[in-house]
């Protein structure tokens, strides 16, 4: 079975009112999954995709029944003791007031946003096991976790023994491809899902040149770094999509939905015409010619340490 997770804080922009243009068709869209987070430290209203999500669950018809909620924990939420991070405290009064945004009685995946070197393992265990016992969260997962992070959360949690992380979330892409060397390696042998952030790099592998650099997200961030030095890359990718009649982001998305560590690709569709060429990606087939192609053109690392020794 294949999977999309949407996004809602790069789906909706970055003010709570970008939902009324339209964008509820985002949540409309029939993905199954939906990620907020409970903090953006760039934005005045750091918690808002929870409001958002929340509002659109409280209409009811199934809404919360249907759908895999997932958020996260980490920000600086208050200038107070072990308010931050993954401490104890941090968790149980995140999770309290993430339940609260999202009107709901549980969230079924909630992620570490990063790694916490100052709080020992065996307490975050703990928070978490008390909030799984209270009902309030299903599942457990992490996100830019190296891979020896993944290890020493997995065989933390075997000696308590809780479920541990049942995911990470990394960024994965074609163009960006580090995280075959040690963290798929490590999620697999711990049964971890992977959930790719920026699969289109930022709008690299989204048709930036054929479509001349349009869009805000074409112009910002990596994916105007990445293209000063990639550029025959990128061409001869959308040369290739060009001429399987598909649009570059349905083959980026495509290809990661056909790697075997990805369980769902997190997608943040600005407008209407993104999500389309979302959704149409999980019927796009890659054969063995074409995923050999793709290969060439983005060639990944190897798993360590053949990578980087004999």
């Amino acid at each position: 079975m294949t999977f999309l997770t949407i996004n809602i804080y790069r789906t909706c922009g970055q003010h709570p009112g970008a939902l009324r243009d339209g964008r509820r068709a985002e949540l409309e869209s029939g993905t199954t999954c939906k990620e907020a987070v409970d903090h953006e430290a760039h934005t005045s209203r750091p918690q808002w995709t929870e409001e958002i999500i929340g509002r659109w669950i409280a209409k009811g018809g199934g809404r919360r029944e249907d759908t895999v909620l997932a958020s996260k924990v980490y920000g600086w939420m208050e200038h107070a003791p072990n308010r931050s991070g993954l401490s104890a405290l941090n968790v149980r009064c995140s999770l309290d007031a993430s339940l609260q945004r999202l009107q709901t009685d549980h969230i079924d995946l909630y992620q570490f946003h990063h790694v916490d070197r100052g709080t020992p393992w065996d307490e975050i265990w703990q928070a978490v096991d008390v909030a799984v016992q209270q009902g309030k969260i299903i599942y457990s997962g992490s996100s830019n976790f190296a891979g020896w992070h993944i290890a020493a959360a997995q065989e933390a949690a075997a000696r308590r023994p809780v479920t541990g992380l049942v995911s990470e979330q990394s960024i994965y892409n074609l163009f960006q491809r580090s995280v075959e060397r040690e963290v798929i390696p490590a999620a697999e042998y711990y049964g971890l899902g992977l959930l790719p952030w920026s699969p289109l790099h930022g709008g690299l592998l989204g048709g930036v040149l054929m479509n001349g650099h349009d869009g805000v997200r074409r112009l910002e961030g990596r994916a105007a770094k990445a293209l000063k030095g990639c550029r025959d890359s990128v061409a001869a990718f959308e040369k290739f999509a060009a001429k399987r009649g598909e649009d570059p982001a349905e083959i980026a998305l495509a290809w990661l939905l056909h790697q075997p560590a990805v369980t769902a690709p997190i997608i943040g569709p600005r407008t209407s015409k993104q999500l389309v060429a979302a959704l149409r990606a999980v019927d796009v087939s890659l054969n063995r010619e074409a995923l050999a192609r793709l290969n060439q053109i983005f060639p990944g690392p190897k798993t360590a340490p053949e990578d980087y020794a004999w």
